[in-house]
C-alpha cells in the first residue's frame, strides 16, 4: 500500500521562550511548561505562509534527491492562506525559480496543485488525496503534501502561549520507505460545531495597516468548548476506524497499538484526547470493560453509574449546548475528573505516556503548527527512534488528525522495514537551528506587524517575500500580490562577509 517516504521541516528562526513569556505576563511557568511546552516560533520579516511551505518542500527535494519531473501532485494543506484563488501553484512557482537557479529541470507541467482547507485537518485531507492519486491515475509518480501554517492569537488571550509557525513537507510514494498508510481501514468523523474555532473574513474589516503587508489572522475561538469538540471528534474517528477493522473489543486496540501521534495544539491535549477515547471505549464495551471503568471510578471517588450515563453511547449535541448558553461548560465533566485521577496511575504510564512518548519531548519547542503539527510529530518520532537505534520495523502506529469546526481522521499506519535510511534524512534537528530569541518588545513588534523593530536573520538557501504589489491601474493590477525571491546559500554567505568587512 502507498504511504510516506520522507519528511522535511522549515521553522522560522524567531523564537519566543515561554519561560520568558511567563515573566513578561506574570503567568505560572511551571503550569505553562507542563501544559503547553517550552517555546514557539514566529513568522519573521519577509516571510509568509507560502515561503514557509516552499522552504519545507525545497528541503525535502534536496534531502531525498527528488527528480522534480516525477512529482505529479503537489498539495498545500493550510488554514493560513492569504490568497483566496491560487494555492499550491504559488509554491510550485517558487520551487521552479530555485531549480532554474541551479540549472535543474522544472517540475512537471502536468503536476496537480490543489489546496486543502479544514482548520488543522487540511494537511491530512491533502495526504489522503495524494494517496488516492498514487493508487489511481498517479501510478508511477511521486506526490508531495506540504502543511504550512501561522498560528497567531491575540495578545492577552488564553490562546497566546499556543502560537507557532512552520511547515512540514511529506513525500508520498507507492512503495513507501517510512510508513505504509492503510486508507481502507481509516476512520472519518465530521459534525458542524458553529463557534468552535473560526476565521470569518469579517475579522479583516477595519484592520489597521501592518508594516509587513500581512493580515492579522487571529481566530474566533471558545477554548473549553473547543476542547470538548476535540474529545468528541477524536472518539468518533477512532470508533469509525475500529468498526472498519472489526473483531475484538475496541478497548483492546488501545493496548495493542505500538505508538500514537495526534494533532497537538499544545503539549497536554493529545494525552487528554487519547485517555478520554479509552474511557469511552470501556463504557461502550462488554461487562469486563465496564467493570474496569467502574473500578477506576471508585478509585477516583466518582459515581460509576453517573459516569456511564455521561459517556456510554452518548454523542453530545454541541450546537444545542451553544444555543442553551452552555458552551463554556465541559461536555464530559465526570470523565474529565477521572482522567485527571488516572494521570497518577500505572495505567496512564503504560496506555498514555508510553504510547504517545515517541518524539513528544522534542515537540515542546515547536509550538502550535496547526496543519503541520501532526506530521512534525511523526518527524520527531522518527528522529528520536533513529537517534536511539530503536527497532520499529513492522510496528503499528496510529495518526489521528483533527480540525476544529469540526472533523477528525484516524489513519492506521505500519512502519516500513528498513525505515532507518529515510529517517536519517529527516532534518528535524537542523530545522530547529540556532534561533533568534525575542525579548518582550521584539515579540510585540513581530506579533503586531512592525518587523522593522527586529533585526532580520539572514536568509540562506530559502525563499523570502521580495515585495508586495500595490498597483491598481486600469492597465495593470497587482494589489496585495506577493512577489518572491530565492536566496542561495552562497549569496547569504557573501552578504554576511560584506557586512563583517
Amino acid at each position: 500500500m502507498p504511504g510516506i517516504s520522507g519528511l522535511a521541516l522549515y521553522l522560522p528562526p524567531y523564537r519566543v521562550n515561554l519561560e520568558d513569556w511567563c515573566a513578561w505576563n506574570d503567568q505560572p511557568w511551571d503550569k505553562v511548561r507542563k501544559v503547553v511546552g517550552r517555546s514557539f516560533r514566529m513568522r519573521g520579516p519577509e516571510q509568509s505562509v507560502y515561503t514557509l511551505a516552499a522552504n519545507a518542500v525545497w528541503r525535502l527535494i534536496e534531502a531525498y534527491d527528488i527528480d522534480p519531473r516525477e512529482i505529479g501532485y503537489l498539495a498545500l494543506g493550510t488554514e493560513s492562506s492569504s490568497d483566496n484563488s491560487a494555492g499550491a501553484v504559488i509554491v510550485k512557482g517558487m520551487l521552479d525559480d530555485a531549480l532554474a537557479a541551479y540549472d535543474l529541470p522544472a517540475m512537471s507541467r502536468e503536476c496537480e496543485v490543489p489546496e486543502f482547507k479544514h482548520a488543522c485537518l487540511g494537511g491530512v485531507y491533502a495526504m489522503k488525496g495524494a494517496l488516492r492519486y498514487l493508487a489511481t491515475d498517479g501510478a508511477g509518480r511521486k506526490a508531495i503534501v506540504v502543511c504550512s501554517d501561522i498560528a497567531e492569537y491575540e495578545r492577552g488571550s488564553s490562546g497566546e502561549p499556543t502560537q507557532g509557525a512552520g511547515a512540514v513537507a511529506i513525500l508520498l510514494e507507492a512503495e513507501p520507505r517510512l510508513l505504509h498508510v492503510d486508507l481502507a481501514s481509516s476512520g472519518s468523523a465530521s459534525d458542524y460545531r458553529m463557534v468552535d474555532f473560526r476565521k470569518p473574513f469579517a475579522r479583516f474589516r477595519g484592520q489597521p495597516q501592518r508594516a509587513d503587508g500581512q493580515m492579522q489572522d487571529l481566530p474566533v475561538f471558545n477554548g473549553r468548548y473547543s476542547t470538548s469538540c476535540y474529545v468528541d471528534a477524536t472518539r468518533a474517528a477512532i470508533n469509525a476506524m475500529l468498526a472498519r477493522r472489526g473483531g475484538g473489543r475496541r478497548a483492546d486496540y488501545f493496548h495493542s497499538v505500538d505508538a500514537v501521534f495526534m494533532h497537538r495544539p499544545y503539549h497536554r491535549m493529545p494525552s487528554a484526547g487519547w485517555a478520554m477515547a479509552y474511557l469511552f471505549a470501556l463504557a461502550d464495551g462488554d461487562g469486563d470493560n465496564r467493570a474496569e471503568l467502574s473500578e477506576y471510578a471508585r478509585g477516583a471517588g466518582i459515581d460509576a453509574d453517573a459516569l456511564l450515563a455521561e459517556i456510554s453511547g452518548v454523542t453530545p449535541d454541541m450546537r444545542a449546548r451553544v444555543a442553551a448558553g452552555d458552551s463554556g461548560q465541559d461536555a464530559f465533566p465526570l470523565a474529565g475528573d477521572l482522567m485527571r485521577y488516572l494521570r497518577k496511575t500505572e495505567l496512564w504510564q503504560n496506555l498514555v505516556s508510553g504510547k504517545l512518548s515517541l518524539g513528544s519531548e522534542m515537540m515542546r519547542d515547536l509550538g502550535n503548527l496547526y496543519t503541520a503539527a501532526l506530521p512534525a510529530w511523526l518527524a520527531a518520532g522518527f528522529t528520536q527512534a533513529h537517534r536511539d537505534t530503536l527497532n520499529l520495523g513492522g510496528q503499528h502506529w496510529l495518526a489521528l488528525g483533527y480540525g476544529s469546526g469540526d472533523a477528525a481522521e484516524a489513519l492506521p499506519m505500519r512502519v516500513a522495514e528498513g525505515w532507518e535510511e529515510a529517517a536519517a534524512r529527516i532534518n528535524f534537528t537542523e530545522a530547529l537551528g540556532t534561533p533568534v530569541d525575542l525579548d518582550a518588545d521584539q515579540y510585540a513588534a513581530l506579533h503586531d506587524g512592525h518587523p522593522a523593530d527586529v533585526q532580520p536573520a539572514p536568509a540562506s538557501d530559502e525563499f523570502v517575500v521580495d515585495h508586495i504589489g500595490d498597483t491598481d491601474r486600469a492597465d495593470f493590477h497587482d494589489l496585495g500580490i506577493e512577489y518572491y525571491r530565492y536566496v542561495p546559500a552562497a549569496a547569504a554567505h557573501a552578504a554576511a562577509k560584506k557586512a563583517v568587512g
